[in-house]
């Protein structure tokens, strides 16, 4: 197989080489000095920046306020609902001592906040009229996992967590429900990743829910990565931490609560879906840089044009720049690719003397000679919407050919010694069926479909009644 660049190893050669070599080759992450950690360099932080200043807005646009919680939680605070603490506890990294004295309660670096919000909202909530209260941080978490991978896993991670507390049953499950759409449509809409949202089995959910909804999308080799979960809490967290309030006929109850979040894994899910041997490869509504133009040679009218072509995207909300650095167009052009620009411009003295410029896609990577005098706004907001429907349309593609129907024990087990993906399989809803089936290389339940097609009357495990519609698959 032809090596495409030669920092990167090829995708069907060793697809986790490859992904770590695009990782590092497009400057997204690099290792650190503290295991288990990794440092996201300005490349992929804007990648994170672009991701929220787009969720930012639709959490705003949904009365969503941003607050700020400690970094630390007290012991007895976390231990106040087991189902959490049993759960995390694996994953918990503690601090004990403050300079050379030891501390007088041990204090956990936060896995996740609902005991802080919780324990916020106790004293902050009286009555109906205080309700709902919906707020969000964007945070740093900390899990000491044991095996690590760039933006996939890490022990130190940068997300959102949204918490949300309510009146009502319905109206906190309305809200859980509104914001798995929201998770769904920006990997759609946005990152270009076709995704399903479903019910998390009891096994799989978030300790301390009493449901989790979830979005999952398919990456390129056929594995599943959970991209986005929102939580269902009912009364157990308002219980366990006395959040109260005196409902409109004046009598105390327990309020209702959501939580919901994602992480920058989804910038691992981008390159896994999209990106290629050259490099990374970035739909334009997520690109931080959606355009570069490479002037070729020096030359006053090659200079003059650049210059217009960059104002006038600018001016229109394409966020371009000319790559006037003394490094040679070859190296430009691949320095470019590697970086997953959507869009190249190429404007050399010999075209303009023809009256074309070049235009280069980096999805396709097919190059196109256009009159030097057409309208650039227009022709490249054309080009950058083609481009974001083709990624799509492609990762569709790839994960309708790698979903998967299975009968039995006997189907699930061929496709999976064959090629991964989403395979779908009746369930009957008992956890021994479910750790059976993961005995299969580790194959789990991704999520309950809610309106499922019944594709078969018993269980694919065991031959009972079947009661659920599952998706399946390998995970990240």
């Amino acid at each position: 197989m032809e090596k495409k660049n030669n920092a990167i190893t090829p995708r069907g050669e060793d697809f986790a080489k490859w992904y770590t070599d695009v990782v590092r080759a497009a400057h997204l992450a690099d290792y650190s000095s503290v295991k288990g950690c990794i440092v996201i360099e300005p490349n992929g932080y804007a990648i994170w920046e672009k991701m929220q200043q787009i969720l930012d807005k639709e959490f705003k646009k949904l009365g969503h306020i941003n607050c700020q919680m400690p970094l630390l939680i007290p012991e007895n605070l976390l231990k106040k609902e087991t189902d959490l603490v049993e759960g995390f506890a694996p994953e918990v990294a503690w601090v004990t001592k403050g300079g050379e004295k030891e501390l007088e309660e041990n204090l956990c670096i936060r896995p996740t906040s609902e005991t802080l919000f919780c324990d916020y909202y106790s004293t902050h909530v009286k009555s109906h009229r205080d309700l709902p209260m919906l707020y969000n941080q964007w945070c740093n978490v900390f899990r000491w996992e044991k095996e690590t991978r760039p933006f996939l896993r890490s022990r130190e991670f940068l997300w959102q967590e949204g918490h949300t507390i309510h009146a009502s049953r319905e109206e906190a499950e309305k809200e859980a429900n509104q914001m798995i759409e929201v998770y769904h449509s920006f990997h759609n809409d946005i990152l270009a990743i076709p995704s399903i949202r479903g019910v998390k089995t009891e096994k799989e959910k978030f300790s301390g829910a009493e449901y989790t909804l979830t979005n999952e999308a398919l990456m390129y080799n056929g594995v599943a990565l959970q991209s986005g979960t929102s939580h269902y809490f009912g009364q157990k967290f308002s219980k366990a931490y006395n959040v109260t309030f005196t409902n409109k006929e004046n009598k105390l109850e327990y309020a209702y609560q959501t939580s919901w979040g994602t992480t920058t894994r989804m910038i691992g899910g981008l390159i896994m879906v999209h990106s290629d041997d050259y490099g990374l490869v970035l739909p334009p509504r997520i690109a931080p840089k959606q355009v570069v133009i490479i002037p070729i040679g020096e030359d006053d009218e090659v200079s003059a044009l650049s210059t217009s072509f960059r104002d006038s995207l600018l001016d229109n909300d394409i966020t371009a720049y000319i790559d006037d650095s003394k490094k040679s167009p070859g190296f430009k052009f691949a320095e470019a690719e590697v970086n997953g620009i959507p869009v190249r411009i190429e404007i050399g003295k010999r075209d303009l003397e023809n009256n074309v410029i070049t235009i280069a896609r980096r999805d396709t990577r097919e190059k196109i000679t256009v009159e030097k005098d057409i309208d650039i706004v227009k022709y490249i907001k054309e080009l950058l919407d083609t481009i974001q429907n083709d990624m799509y349309e492609r990762a569709k593609t790839r994960r309708d050919n790698l979903t998967f129907e299975a009968h039995n024990l006997e189907d699930m087990e061929k496709i999976l010694s064959t090629q991964p993906g989403f395979i779908h399989a009746m369930w009957c809803g008992d956890k021994e069926c479910e750790e059976k089936i993961k005995e299969i290389r580790g194959c789990k339940s991704r999520c309950i479909l809610p309106d499922g097609d019944k594709i078969d009357d018993v269980c694919v495990c065991c031959g009972k009644e079947a009661k659920h519609h599952v998706v399946w698959g390998i995970q990240y």
